[in-house]
């Protein structure tokens, strides 16, 4: 089936602080924040990295051993991709016609995943994807996704992709989902509110910037929600003076680029909770392309090319038992001729 694309229209990112470790909180706050999007004219959200329940910060504050506290609350608190929440945020954007892309953390059996799910304006879930390799201590909560979850996808905004976080500074998996001429992505992030003021690569300036440049070499346009660290969650984390500056208030850098990597919108406080928009249109994508596209008349595959595995990867395959084409021991005797009595 042909779908009808809109082509110019609003979207709105989210610059919030999640209801830190309490998933049924959360689902009200996204519902009150899609609501609110809906009633401004957007015809997409999209919401920071792992909104629900939060980004596990304390995984860069201590050891492992004093993060166990957190295990279990953040583990029962992780949202489960068909369960009650979960449509009630589907329910939420067919109630409001509004695209969702919603950041989360998923648990599926005993493994917690960084997850996005993008769903359409009438609550259909078009697809759910897990952050290919979980970015440094992450992999101490976290596992990996596969080469499925690097994917655009048809919508009636045009083609969808997302990534989380510093899957923006992995030049291959952004060029594999170049190659699928996504028109609108979103890059979400969990705030830059740890290590501020130190040498490293968490930065807000780096991080945006790498959000930008995903702009300017997909040559879409690149919502980028962020969300931020409140006075509560910073109580819950923060046990002695030491750690207060590793993690700080704030943080909150969210962003919307069109395709020539412009800012679409005006940022507000790091420590301001708000959503931020800006009118899309999809006609600009041509013109930015013109110029540069890295995956077609900008590029050389005689020289350069990505070896891209799109396979969902399964863990466990069952092999058919040959036994199961041959009749059961009860059914062995039917159709056999015995002697008979004598």
């Amino acid at each position: 089936m042909t779908i009808q694309v809109k082509t110019k229209y609003k979207v709105a990112v989210v610059q919030a602080a999640p209801e830190f470790l309490d998933l049924e909180k959360g689902i009200v706050k996204a519902i009150k924040l899609i609501d609110e999007a809906a009633d401004a004219g957007a015809s997409l959200i999209a919401f920071p990295e792992v909104w629900l329940p939060g980004y596990p910060w304390w995984i860069w504050l201590d050891s492992p051993a004093w993060g166990m506290q957190f295990v279990r609350r953040y583990f029962e608190n992780a949202l489960i991709i068909g369960s009650e929440q979960f449509e009630r945020i589907c329910a939420a954007a067919a109630r409001r016609k509004i695209h969702v892309v919603l950041g989360f953390a998923e648990r599926d059996g005993g493994t917690l995943y960084l997850a996005q799910a993008i769903i359409d304006d009438a609550g259909k879930v078009i697809s759910t994807r897990r952050k290919l390799k979980p970015t440094h201590v992450e992999r101490s909560v976290y596992g990996e996704g596969d080469g499925s979850d690097l994917a655009v996808h048809d919508s009636a905004l045009g083609r969808i992709g997302a990534l989380c976080c510093a899957e923006h500074v992995q030049p291959l998996s952004k060029y594999a989902m170049y190659s699928q001429h996504e028109q609108i992505h979103v890059a979400a992030w969990p705030s830059f509110s740890v290590y501020k003021g130190a040498a490293f690569q968490l930065s807000a300036a780096a991080n945006n910037g790498a959000s930008q440049l995903y702009a300017v070499e997909g040559g879409c346009f690149v919502l980028a929600p962020c969300a931020t660290v409140s006075k509560e969650m910073l109580e819950m984390l923060i046990d002695n003076p030491a750690k207060a500056p590793l993690l700080q208030e704030g943080g909150g850098f969210a962003m919307i680029y069109g395709p020539d990597g412009a800012p679409l919108c005006e940022p507000i406080p790091e420590t301001q909770e708000g959503l931020l928009y800006a009118d899309v249109d999809l006609g600009m994508i041509g013109v930015a392309k013109a110029a540069y596209d890295p995956v077609g008349h900008y590029s050389r595959p005689d020289v350069l090319r990505l070896l891209f595995n799109r396979k969902r990867v399964q863990r466990v395959e069952i092999v058919a038992d040959e036994r199961s084409s041959i009749q059961s021991p009860d059914d062995e005797t039917e159709g056999v001729e015995t002697a008979p009595e004598t």
